[in-house]
Formats: C-alpha cells, structure tokens, sequence
C-alpha cells in the first residue's frame, strides 16, 4: 500500500472504530493479526506487516471463519492482551509523508484508572511492523524483531527515514487499479475492494505454489526415472555380449585337446567362422580351459537373465517417462490458462470434499497418536510434513524412534531447543530449500534464541545424528552437518 492508499483507508475506517473497545485478537499469520474492536457488523480491523504486502483495512469474516483460519498467538500478540485488554480507541491518524499508521488507546490498569498507550503500524516494506508504545512514546515491544535507533524497545519510538523502503512498481500503482476495481465490481468500500483484491492475490499465490510443487515432483521423478535408466543401461553393458560369452565358452570346448597356451592368452581355431581361422582369446592364468569355459557358460547365463530383466525394466520406465511427460504438458497448459480447478483436479485437490479427504487421510490413527505425543506438526508451503518435538525426552523419541535415516534434522545451534525433523517421501528425495528454510525457522523459533534476530541452525540427515552414551536426554551429536541463518518464526500450517 502507498502513502495515499493508506491515508484513503484511514479516513474510512476512523469513523467505524472511534470509540470502540479493544476486543479478541486472532492470529492469522506471524505477521498478520486481526482485531475484534466490537462494531457488531461482523468486520474485523486486519493488520499485516508482512514484508511483500504490508496492509490495513477492514475485512468481513464471520468468527468461525476466523477462528479456523488462527493460529497459537505470537508473544506480541500476548503482550496486546495483556496491555489492550478492555481499551478504548481514542484516535486515529496516519503520520504525515508516512506510511505509518499510529492507534491511540486509553487502557486501565490493574487498579481500573487509565492510561495511554499507543500501537504503531509501521507499513513501510521490509521494516514493516508493529509496534506498542507507553504513555511516554517509548517502545514496549515490537511484532518483528527490530534494529536501529527509536525501534528498539526503550526507545522513544521514530519512523524510519522519510520513504522507508522504496515500494515496488506494483505497490506504487496499487491505488490506481484499486480505484477502478470498486467502481467496476460496485464495492461498498475502499476496505472491501482491498479485501477482495488482496484474497484474489492469495488465490493467485496459491495457485502458483501448487503448480510450482506439481511441476517439481514431476521434474523430481522424471530426473529419478532416467537417473535409472542410465544406471540400467550401466549394468546392462557391464554384463558383455551374451553371446559372446557363449560362443567363447564353446570354442575352448572344442579346442580343448589342441589348443595353444601361453600364459593368459589361449590360440583357437575359430570353427564358427568361414574358413576356421585362429583366433586367440583372453584368460584367467589361473583357471584351466575347462574351468575357464564354465566361467564363460556362467557369465553368458547371467548376461543373457540380465539383459532379459533389464529390457523390461527399460520398457516399463520408457512408458512411465512417456505418461509424465504427458502430465507436463497437461499442467503446463493448465498453468498457462490459470484454471484453479483444473489444477485442483490435477493435484488431486476437489474443493472442499477433497480437503476434508485430505485432512482425514493425514488424522493419525490411534497407534500413531500415542507415537506422535509430544510432537507439533506442520506442513510446509511444499507440502512436506515437519515434526517439532516439545521436552528433551520427546526430542530423543522423535529424532531416535520417529525420524528415518534419509529424513532431514535440524536444530538450532549453541542453544536448548527443539528437534526438527522434515520427513522425506522417499530415500533419494531433495528437500526444497523453501522447505528447509520454514523449518529452520520453526526450530529457531522453538529455542532459546527465540528472540534474536537471526539464529545459526544446524541441519542434516538423521542418519548423522547420534547420542553419547549415557547423554541427557535431547543432548545429541553430529558427525556431519550444515548451518542456516535464519530469523526465528512460526507461520506454517499446523496439521
């Protein structure tokens, strides 16, 4: 959102939440809350400081639409309760030549008298935020970590530099197509056409992160199957000419009474050739002709089972390369022409049946509920499932009892945390990057470094993970590892 559209928004949403009160507080992202001031008409105050698509508007949900769609509260989010519970919303405004956004509230106290407070909506890119500020103007505490001068808590707060971070192309002309998209739609508000067209975006994102998970599991699997097929065509050729082993062994039969040895070369008459000519033959010095010519029969059998084995093995994977690529020109045409429910249907993903489907296929059963105690669970943005444990000797019993050899492990590093473990679908599978970086976040997150900006985390196959004799529980060691820096966050999916 730009410095207008922002300025439009809080002069259309001034008037519905003066004077309300500070209600529930629904969790809908890390970054993303929205916030119930009471006006009855079922529209709730959504704020995001997501860093790609900071905004501010009103939105219509209905509580249980809210409710589903929430998440655990983030330690902010805590802290906004525990300051803003019962408070009043006193003023409104939009800082002049910025994209911040200031709520004045007057908040009581343990002891029922008032005091002001302030929350700040810092809409400015990638030093978005949100901020809540005391009587003084001093910062309490901060949604995103923050750095610098006045954005540190015990600072009095201070916008940053005029402009903040430069807005992109789309971002700068966000007004201009919103404009027109009420008029042509016939939306009641600048907050609903925001509302539509920022769920329009989400659809879109959606979309290209289930095309994007589609065509690399096809791209995955078609590298699998002519991984094999090299591999095939490998062993194929390591077996001989079957015949030629055969033939071979045939010959030093024949020869056996006047065949001329020297040393590991044998000379044959050649009776399957015009004319018989000689011919001399590579063997074994420590094998004599008889023994040699059971060698070559045996060879020829196992050349001839091999090849046999091999060209079916061959043919089914020409097949199966034929059908994907097939399915890759079918999604790429999807893709090409958008169609959500094509690609719902390529996916396996029907609407709603689909992912109630979905969702009772992934509901452990009870054996594996007893299993899974102890342990969070989340989907990534590639679909992969991640498993947190919770206490040190859950940690020991997710990383030792639960995780494969092949799953991916993390930790944070030089810290007491969670394991982390992304469960792989099969043994030579590649993990996403995007996929990594979700759950080295979680595993920062659910640290002790929980606060920091950044957070060094450990990662590697569970194969190398090991546990010292008699080590405590949730303490492990490392034969072999990478390190990611990454900032601590809970945003993903629970399962």
């Amino acid at each position: 959102m730009n410095e207008q559209l922002i300025r439009e928004v809080v002069e259309e949403i001034r008037p519905t939440l003066a004077g309300r009160r500070w209600g529930k507080v629904f969790q809908l992202s890390g970054a993303s809350l929205a916030v119930d001031f009471r006006a009855g008409d079922g529209r709730y105050l959504l704020i995001s400081v997501e860093p790609n698509q900071p905004r501010l508007h009103l939105i219509s949900r209905t509580l249980r639409e809210l409710e589903k769609a929430s998440r655990a509260p983030t330690p902010f989010a805590l802290v906004l309760r525990k300051h803003l519970g019962g408070a009043t919303l006193d003023s409104l405004a939009k800082d002049e030549d910025e994209r911040v956004v200031r709520f004045r509230l007057a908040a009581p106290d343990a002891t029922g008298e008032e005091h002001a407070a302030t929350l700040v909506v810092q809409l400015t890119g990638r030093t978005s935020n949100l901020f809540l500020l005391d009587e003084r103007g001093r910062i309490v505490d901060s949604l995103r970590p923050s750095r610098g001068a006045g954005r540190e808590v015990g600072d009095v707060y201070s916008a940053p530099a005029a402009g903040g971070t430069p807005l992109k192309p789309r971002d700068a002309t966000a007004a201009a197509r919103v404009a027109p998209m009420i008029s042509r739609a016939g939306f009641n508000s600048l907050s609903e056409a925001l509302d539509e067209h920022f769920r329009r975006l989400e659809r879109e994102r959606a979309f290209d992160a289930r095309a994007a998970a589609a065509s690399s599991r096809i791209r995955q699997e078609v590298a699998r199957l002519r991984k094999l097929q090299s591999n095939l065509a490998r062993d194929l050729a390591a077996h001989g000419d079957a015949e030629g082993h055969r033939r071979a062994g045939d010959l030093l039969l024949a020869n056996f009474a006047t065949a001329e040895r020297r040393g590991g070369t044998v000379r044959l008459k050649d009776f399957y050739a015009d004319g018989a000519p000689f011919v001399e033959l590579e063997v074994d010095e420590n094998r004599t002709l008889q023994e040699e010519a059971a060698h070559r029969f045996a060879r020829y059998s196992k050349a001839k089972r091999a090849a046999q084995e091999i060209s079916e093995r061959l043919k089914t994977i020409g097949a199966e390369l034929a059908a994907l690529e097939e399915r890759r020109a079918k999604l790429e045409g999807i893709i090409a022409a958008r169609d959500h429910e094509a690609l719902a249907d390529f996916t396996g993903e029907k609407g709603a049946a689909g992912r109630a489907e979905t969702s009772a296929r992934e509901k452990p059963s009870k054996k594996e509920a007893e299993e899974l105690r102890g342990v969070r669970r989340y989907r990534s943005s590639d679909g992969y499932e991640i498993l947190v444990g919770r206490a040190a000797r859950d940690n020991d019993r997710l990383t030792f009892r639960l995780a494969r050899s092949f799953d991916t492990w993390m930790h944070a590093a030089d810290y007491p945390g969670s394991h982390v473990v992304v469960r792989a679908r099969n043994r030579d599978e590649q993990i996403p990057h995007r996929t990594i970086v979700e759950a080295a976040r979680l595993a920062a997150h659910f640290s002790r470094a929980h606060k920091d900006s950044k957070v060094a985390v450990n990662y590697t196959q569970r194969k190398f993970v090991s546990k010292p004799k008699g080590a405590a529980p949730g303490l492990v060691y490392l034969s072999s590892f990478r390190t990611l820096l990454v900032e601590p966050r809970e945003d993903l999916e629970r399962i």
